[in-house]
């Protein structure tokens, strides 16, 4: 095998018949005539006289046959183009798929091999045959290409050649039956080959290959290490800040995209590399939900300058034009700081910048910058120390008689300035500086008592110390917010963690969520409250007085169509509203688990109810066929024995008979019962009654000796239903002989039925000497269907659950427990009869 791979040359058709296969050969001529060898490994003329006219003076490998149910096809030989082993090779239909039987699955693979060997491969395959385009190539044409190729196959060749037709070129080739014989050709051009069919395919093609070319591209400025971006291809990046704007430029810049064919458009987020400066959660994702609308991808960078990673990025990405919005700053701040479109269209090089303005220009930041974020109570003492501190301190310094008391003054107003500032914010710290400034001019600047200045040192230390009080309290006051923001930004981080770990642990209720939701915003009252058809319900609540409906409440956050979370309070501050939102959240998650647990228990329910019925079926069909065929059997040999049927041959008949009714009556009871008792229709009559009423009735019927009533006299009454006690100490007691019976070594051995008083219960336990059961399956043996090992015929195996149901309906228990010695003691407890109560006497 050759070191060296060969290369893949695709000839790639819009269309079939726009000459794919004539093109390669044409290749293959010019090849041949440049002294390369070349040879034909399959090549499907169709029946076209031009395309097979091509082949002449060209070596053709014969074709392999292969023989699939009864026919004969022929396939490529690879094996003789191996052996041929030429410089190239010319192989039709890469998307074919081979006859089975064949080595290898696909044509594609195929050519993998002979390239493999060294051999440069030239093939054609039509667009409508890529497996990325299947679907389209579906819904243009209403026809699903069964054979297909993979894109990486094409993408990855050396050398593409689109081979094009116009529409119109193309239908009349085919009407001059130059691509189909000429009985198909009025059925091709009214379906497959209609115009917009070929012109849509046509499109597929272009685009598809500027894609390749592009890819081709980037890897070549890639390699020579080009950064600055070339305009082969139309790239809109639009700047999304987060604010109400966003939406605005966006939809700007997908009209702009929208006037290119192939045009990209990408949205670009920047969020500070602090981590705490954030527009809001939900801004941004409405507007990354409306650039995947508008078809476009949206990216989020990291970065502390604004505009140099807004056009870092668009640099990347070969954009071609940005879409900025207009700065909201106001003109104040923007004289002293810019904006950030002045900054990206000067760092754009030859990327075009877009200048959208909207109706949020220079509103939004204006009033954020005039309102504060600290509370009114700071603010105040902000004000009032602006005022007071500088008038405190001259009072101060006017007491001592030195002279010259400029410098201390200024160092002392500066550090109430800064003062200020760490308790009112930027604004009193700045009327401290003004108020300090006038003070330092009255009172210790010479001449004093009037504001002139004589010095013009002294006028230049008062201008540098207005400055450096300004420039401190805003660096003051911009460092309290940082740290307020990071402690808030902390606790957020440590309250979401927490809410997630409660998540994933699946522990939190609704009633956990909202009483943690009241503890984390300090509320008088949270409540969930569910929309229904009558209005609207509280699910969940803590504290009081909790909101009944969302208007009566001071706070609403939304969690689903039909839920929303109310709170009761002081109202929050809109920096709390991510955290809240976590919690909606969360919310959602709880309430989405106890649908799905709901459904879990219902699916159980239902499971259990299927597994039931499953059972029932088999054990019916199986067990109540044996008293049925006793029965049938005893009633065709009385009816149908006649005079050959003796006397005591018809009292068996008749026992037998008499049988199989009592065995089926059990059965069906016992089908009855447990029916009554999953339903909850099964109500006991409960009173008073004594063991020794009810027990002798329970155990009769059964063969002499195997059962021993040791049932003393004295045993207290029970709180009892007579009927349905007979029926479990009946059910107990024949379950136990039929085990102490079926032990053949020993021999059977008396089932005992015994008494035993207990402070509030009485026990009867049925004792057997039988095989016992492990005590693994003893819990498993009360459900329905269960016979274990137990090889009787005639039961179902729902005597066990019948008689726990009954007892559990009677206030009582029943359990298994070992027999010491071996076997098996079935212990029924029973509430005692309450002592009749006493009445006073004269």
């Amino acid at each position: 095998m050759s070191d060296r791979r060969g290369r893949l040359t695709v000839y790639l058709g819009a269309a079939p018949g726009v000459g794919k296969t004539y093109a390669m050969l044409g290749e293959a001529r010019r090849r041949r005539e440049r002294g390369t060898d070349v040879v034909v490994g399959y090549v499907e003329t169709h029946g076209r006289e031009h395309t097979a006219g091509m082949l002449d003076g060209l070596e053709v490998l014969p074709r392999r046959e292969v023989e699939h149910r009864g026919t004969r096809f022929t396939e490529m030989d690879v094996d003789a183009i191996l052996a041929r082993a030429p410089a190239v090779v010319l192989v039709d239909e890469l998307a074919h798929t081979n006859v089975p039987g064949s080595a290898r699955e696909k044509r594609a693979e195929d050519v993998e091999v002979i390239r493999a060997a060294g051999i440069d491969v030239v093939t054609t395959v039509n667009i409508q045959h890529l497996e990325s385009l299947n679907d389209q190539v579906e819904r243009i044409t209403g026809v699903r290409q069964r054979e297909t190729v993979p894109d990486v196959v094409v993408r990855t060749a050396d050398q593409i050649q689109l081979v094009d037709m116009a529409p119109e070129a193309l239908r009349r080739r085919m009407a001059h039956g130059n691509v189909y014989r000429p009985e198909n050709v009025d059925a091709s051009l009214t379906s497959y080959f209609r115009v917009g069919n070929l012109t849509a395919l046509r499109e597929l093609a272009l685009l598809w290959l500027a894609d390749r070319v592009d890819d081709a591209l980037g890897d070549y400025r890639r390699a020579h290490r080009i950064d600055h971006p070339w305009p082969t291809k139309e790239r809109v990046v639009v700047a999304v800040t987060g604010g109400p704007e966003s939406e605005t430029l966006i939809r700007r810049g997908a009209k702009l995209a929208e006037r290119a064919v192939g045009s990209e458009l990408l949205a670009v987020h920047v969020i500070a590399d602090d981590g705490l400066r954030d527009p809001g959660e939900r801004q941004v994702a409405r507007a990354q939900q409306l650039v995947a609308t508008l078809g476009g991808t949206f990216h989020t960078v990291v970065g502390e300058d604004v505009a140099r990673a807004v056009v870092d990025f668009a640099t990347g990405a070969d954009a071609t034009m940005l879409v900025v919005g207009v700065s909201r700053h106001g003109r104040v701040r923007r004289l002293f700081t810019g904006s950030s479109g002045d900054r990206i269209a000067s760092l754009a090089g030859a990327v075009d910048v877009h200048l959208v303005t909207h109706d949020q220009a220079a509103r939004a930041t204006r009033a954020r910058g005039v309102l504060s974020s600290l509370s009114t109570r700071r603010q105040v003492a902000g004000w009032v120390a602006a005022v007071v501190l500088p008038v405190v301190l001259t009072w101060l310094l006017q007491r001592f008689e030195d002279t010259d008391q400029l410098p201390l003054a200024e160092m002392l107003l500066l550090a109430g300035t800064v003062l200020v500032a760490l308790v009112g914010g930027l604004l009193p710290a700045l009327a401290a500086a003004v108020v300090s400034f006038f003070t330092l001019n009255w009172f210790f600047t010479p001449p004093t008592g009037v504001l002139t200045v004589a010095e013009p040192a002294n006028f230049v230390a008062l201008l540098v110390y207005v400055a450096v009080a300004g420039g401190v309290a805003t660096v003051v006051d911009r460092a309290s917010r940082r740290a307020a923001e990071a402690t808030r930004a902390r606790t957020e981080a440590a309250t979401m963690g927490a809410l997630s770990r409660s998540v994933l642990t699946g522990q939190d209720t609704a009633e956990a969520v909202v009483a943690r939701l009241r503890e984390t915003f300090g509320q008088d009252a949270v409540s969930l409250l569910a929309r229904t058809p009558s209005g609207w319900q509280v699910v969940a609540a803590s504290g009081a007085p909790c909101a009944p409906t969302p208007d009566e409440g001071d706070t609403r956050v939304r969690v689903d169509d039909d839920h929303v979370l109310v709170l009761t309070g002081d109202p929050l501050r809109a920096s709390d509203q991510r955290v809240l939102e976590g919690f909606a959240v969360q919310t959602s998650l709880v309430l989405e688990y106890r649908r799905l647990r709901t459904r879990e228990d219902r699916a159980a329910v239902l499971e259990t109810a299927e597994a039931t019925s499953t059972a029932l079926l088999r054990a019916v069909s199986h067990d109540l066929r044996t008293p049925l065929a006793t029965m049938r059997t005893s009633v065709d040999g009385l009816v149908g024995g006649g005079d050959l049927v003796g006397p005591d041959d018809r009292a068996e008949l008749v026992r037998s008979l008499d049988d199989g009714i009592d065995r089926l009556e059990r059965l069906i009871d016992h089908l009855l019962d447990l029916s009554r008792l999953e339903a909850g229709l099964l109500q006991p009559v409960l009173s008073d009654r004594s063991l020794d009423e009810v027990l002798p009735l329970a155990v009769a019927g059964h063969p002499p000796g195997a059962v021993s009533l040791e049932v003393d006299e004295s045993v207290p009454m029970v709180r009892t239903d007579v009927g349905m006690l007979e029926r479990v100490v009946a059910n107990l007691v024949g379950n136990a002989v039929r085990a102490s019976w079926q032990d053949e070594a020993t021999g059977p051995t008396p089932v005992r039925v015994l008494a035993h008083v207990l402070p509030r219960t009485v026990e009867v336990l049925v004792v057997d000497r039988g095989p016992g059961v492990p005590a693994a399956l003893r819990e498993r043996m009360f459900a329905p269907f269960q016979r274990l090992d137990d090889s009787s015929v005639g039961g179902l195996g729902l005597g066990l659950a019948v008689a726990r149901g009954l007892t559990e309906a009677l206030g009582g228990t029943l359990e298994a427990e070992d027999t010491p010695g071996g076997g098996l003691t079935m212990v029924l407890a029973l509430p005692r009869a309450e002592p009749p109560s006493l009445t006073g006497r004269g």
